[in-house]
């Protein structure tokens, strides 16, 4: 069984977003990096960039594929996790925490197009 947290909102396509304050946290969850497994290259949106919800805002290279990772709300890339571009590995050990990817601003949030942990640990049962 994957970890998820409470305090997050989940995308059918794998992704959490932790909206706090007018800045959304994005990154991939424990159950994606483990589909994927060992992630060598990550690449980023230009900061700076707009985008909407569903957007391909950037991809992740594993050993095995390619997944592009989408935009789970509509905002503008802020900042992106630099760490990544040297130990793109942390996403495979910290998904939640050190393996964050990206950061947007947003100004309001439609959580009808979030899943909670109930709804998204129901999905990937």
């Amino acid at each position: 069984m994957s970890n998820t947290l409470k305090n997050i909102y989940y995308t059918k396509d794998h992704e959490w977003v932790n909206i706090d304050n007018g800045i959304a946290t994005v990154g991939i969850t424990d159950y994606a990096q483990n589909e994927l497994g060992d992630i060598i290259f990550v690449e980023f949106p230009i900061i700076g960039s707009k985008y909407k919800i569903g957007d391909v805002i950037g991809t992740i290279e594993a050993v095995k594929t390619v997944a592009d990772l989408y935009s789970p709300i509509e905002g503008i890339i802020m900042k992106i996790n630099s760490l990544l571009e040297d130990e793109p590995g942390s996403l495979n050990k910290d998904p939640y925490g050190n393996g964050w990817l990206v950061k947007l601003s947003y100004h309001s949030v439609d959580l009808a197009t979030l899943l909670n942990i109930a709804e998204y640990n129901k999905l990937i049962k």
